[in-house]
């Protein structure tokens, strides 16, 4: 009797796929709150949620395009309702979602603990990527960056994500 082996990658076998009403109204859902919440409460503008949803699809499906095209369309939209310019976000969000399913792919990210620290990690890594696209790349001076509040923003990503990646879990269609 002779053992077979599968040479399948972890992201091939562990791949995740959603409805397409999840696929849609979780993203839209998550760019209006983003906008209406800030003007119910002030302090809640300091969470970003596009972020998490973006953060979230990108680790569970683990494929790079798709996560760079989740990203994209998802900070466009923000980027639409909220009045930034037009592709500060998309940009920034499409490397977190090519980031987030490169990662995704090659470690356990099911774990708590891990998508604590991606969503701690990744939303430092978003607000250096809005920098560097508003300050150098369209030359907003006025653009500055308050490192102790990004820390405070990554902390709050981080408490937000948490729960919400949990909640998401149950919408998944393992294959």
């Amino acid at each position: 009797m002779m053992v077979t082996r599968s040479y399948m990658s972890r992201r091939e076998v562990e791949q995740q796929r959603f409805s397409i009403p999840v696929t849609v109204l979780v993203p839209v859902g998550a760019v209006l709150l983003q906008v209406l919440l800030p003007r119910v409460f002030a302090g809640l503008a300091i969470l970003d949620l596009p972020f998490v949803v973006t953060l979230f699809f990108a680790i569970s499906r683990r494929s790079p395009i798709v996560g760079t095209a989740t990203g994209a369309a998802i900070g466009l939209l923000q980027d639409v309702l909220t009045g930034q310019p037009i592709g500060v976000n998309g940009m920034a969000k499409a490397v977190i979602g090519y980031a987030g399913a490169s990662l995704g792919s090659r470690i356990d990210v099911e774990n708590t603990t891990t998508r604590a620290l991606l969503a701690f990690g990744f939303s430092l890594v978003q607000s250096i990527l809005l920098y560097l696209i508003e300050r150098r790349l369209l030359g907003i001076r006025a653009f500055h960056v308050l490192w102790l509040h990004e820390l405070l923003r990554a902390t709050a990503n981080t408490v937000l994500a948490v729960p919400v990646y949990l909640l998401l879990d149950y919408t998944k269609h393992r294959e």
